[in-house]
């Protein structure tokens, strides 16, 4: 296994620790702002869980997680093809081995792209393969391709075309595509489109499976709550395979992931914090000589000063900003850095104002 990559930025951190005002850590895109009081509230009527929950989801959380693919994402999709996850890092981890794929068999991940996919693919034994564009992919022992969109770390958002490009490439080489859906909510400069809309497959979910977490959209990152959708084969597959290794979302937070799904108000909300936390740090860092790429969706931005990654998380880190360096995400990054805005609002004023002096 590569070294854990966040490891690495611990002398940094120890520098922006430093600061006098104290650190304004940009570097992880956790979230900061409350659980939603609906969602608490679920999680506490359902606190006296003693059995066994299901693997699969209660009914009624598979009929929220299929109503809201139908209402949110445009994908008509049954009960049977929805699967309830452990955080969805834990299924990009396991999914190659999961699927039973080994040694001979290929991943393809973008090559600016969250570490996971790598060592999902180690951890199986496969041979990790990066790509430019998707359909440029080698084929020879392909079986898994990894698509994110929007893109963490870049926030680019594929199109329309892209998508369709992309699954008609795949089924004709028999590869099944996995999409890393987990920002969809955050658009910003573009409206994010799931490889299970209808424009983009033709109706047919065959060969796709896509993911999608809870964890910004509903600050629930601690409940680790996320689900998968799409193929019914693959889906029915994976779930043959939970079952046995006892991967269960726990019944509570199950609950709690069906009220977060039925509810709009709290997704806006969140919104709005994000979009006037992105404006901030997205202007003073402009200001303060940086270039800003893509990042037209997502919790980040993707930014440069022209130089190596690491000079600049150093520079940062000594203002007492920690930002993620961007080789973390593959040697194309080497001269970017990511930011996340999941800071509360005092922290981002701290870095702004450090920014502009």
């Amino acid at each position: 296994m590569p070294q854990f990559p966040w490891d690495r930025l611990e002398p940094a951190k120890a520098v922006a620790a430093a600061h006098p005002g104290g650190i304004v850590d940009l570097s992880v895109g956790t979230p900061v702002d409350p659980v939603p009081e609906l969602v608490q509230g679920a999680l506490r009527a359902a606190s006296d869980s003693p059995g066994y929950p299901l693997t699969a989801g209660t009914p009624q959380l598979r009929e929220a997680l299929a109503e809201w693919l139908r209402r949110r994402v445009g994908a008509e999709i049954g009960t049977a093809a929805v699967l309830p996850l452990v955080g969805s890092k834990e299924l990009v981890a396991w999914l190659p081995t999961q699927l039973g794929l080994g040694r001979g068999d290929a991943v393809a991940l973008p090559e600016l792209a969250y570490p996971t996919y790598d060592v999902g693919a180690r951890l199986a034994g496969c041979e990790p393969r990066t790509y430019r564009e998707p359909w440029e992919a080698d084929t020879a022992g392909l079986k898994l391709l990894w698509l994110n969109s929007p893109s963490n770390p870049t926030g680019r958002v594929l199109t329309k075309d892209e998508l369709a490009r992309t699954v008609e490439w795949a089924r004709e080489h028999g590869v099944l595509v996995v999409s890393d859906e987990c920002y969809i909510e955050l658009g910003w400069d573009a409206e994010p489109l799931s490889v299970l809309h209808p424009s983009v497959n033709g109706g047919s979910h065959e060969g796709l499976l896509a993911l999608h977490s809870l964890s910004k959209r509903s600050n629930l990152a601690g409940y680790r709550a996320a689900f998968a959708a799409g193929d019914e084969r693959v889906v029915r597959e994976l779930l043959e395979v939970r079952k046995h290794g006892g991967m269960i979302v726990p019944r509570p937070v199950q609950d709690a992931m069906a009220a977060a799904l039925g509810d709009t108000v709290h997704v806006d909300e969140q919104r709005a914090r994000y979009a006037q936390r992105r404006a901030a740090l997205r202007t003073a860092f402009l200001k303060a000589g940086f270039t800003i790429d893509h990042s037209e969706a997502s919790l980040y931005l993707w930014a440069s000063r022209g130089e190596s990654c690491w000079d600049t998380v150093n520079r940062l880190a000594e203002q007492g900003i920690l930002v993620a360096p961007g080789e973390f995400y593959g040697p194309k990054g080497d001269r970017h850095v990511r930011i996340a805005f999941t800071a509360t609002d005092e922290r981002v004023r701290a870095a702004v104002d450090r920014l502009a002096g």
